[in-house]
């Protein structure tokens, strides 16, 4: 069995003790599975609710597509495939009419 390296030194000399996982060179413990729920991404809508891959989003303004003369109008549904770790476009969405494309979270809303 192995198991991942360690988040503080990075050694790959781990070990587990009951549900933690130790270090032996820096003594550092941690839990796995907290770690894998401290790692999930949050992404808020306009109205600030979480988004999730699957989610039905509206656009909540009209947004201008890059490098195109096309318009994406307020109100257009679109389906969230995959909610991304990204400082400016962090959802990739199918939108309807448009296809697939990176949107900004602060311009969609739930629905």
């Amino acid at each position: 069995m192995s198991f991942p390296a360690c988040p503080s030194c990075q050694s790959e000399y781990v070990y587990q003790d009951q549900e933690n996982l130790v270090c032996p060179e820096c003594a550092f413990e941690w839990n796995p599975a907290e770690q894998a729920q401290e790692e999930a991404i949050n992404v808020k809508d306009a109205n600030g609710t979480l988004l999730a891959d699957g989610d039905k989003v509206t656009v909540a303004k009209d947004l201008k597509i890059k490098g195109s003369s096309q318009v994406i109008k307020i109100g257009t549904k679109a389906v969230v495939r995959r909610v991304l770790d990204k400082k400016d476009h962090e959802l990739d969405c199918k939108v309807d009419g448009v296809g697939e494309m990176m949107v900004t979270a602060k311009f969609v809303k739930k629905a």
